[in-house]
């Protein structure tokens, strides 16, 4: 988990390049059915408005379905262990691609220690520490839960 980088959710400002801020995409989750498909659907929905998809290479393939999987773990997570998703948020430079899931939970999300590969379950933020560039929580002062983010590098 990142511990050098304070990232507030809905983070929008300049790249350093001087290029414009991300585009970015809000779901609402709170009371909806089949949230981790449609969670799913929403980000590739977004990842075609982007350019994305379709994928004109095995590495643009491949780094969207990375961007899909991660998805699926913190919003299965939220799910899981946090009383469910709230909100996500998708948002897009051209170096970095952002996931936030908010939720309600109060717990702490972390990688299980010592990974065991051949045991069921527990993989979820295992896989989002290997896939992404960084990750972390971020928590507001005095209001319940919290927003998990993830980065992913954007394709060349």
């Amino acid at each position: 988990m990142s511990t050098t980088r304070q990232h507030q959710p809905g983070d929008r400002g300049p790249e350093p390049d001087g290029a414009p801020a991300a585009a970015s995409r809000v779901l609402a989750l709170y009371g909806a059915s089949g949230i981790v498909p449609l969670a799913r659907d929403f980000t590739r929905q977004a990842l075609h408005e982007w350019g994305w998809l379709p994928a004109a290479t095995a590495d643009r393939r491949a780094a969207a379905e990375d961007v899909l999987l991660v998805v699926s773990e913190l919003v299965t997570n939220a799910c899981l262990h946090a009383e469910g998703p709230e909100q996500l948020r998708v948002a897009c430079t051209s170096k970095v691609l952002r996931l936030e899931v908010t939720d309600r939970g109060s717990g702490q999300p972390a990688p299980r220690t010592p990974h065991r590969a051949g045991r069921p379950g527990g993989h979820g933020m295992f896989i989002v520490q290997r896939l992404c560039l960084d990750w972390g929580v971020v928590r507001t002062p005095g209001v319940p839960g919290k927003t998990v983010w993830a980065e992913l590098a954007a394709p060349a």
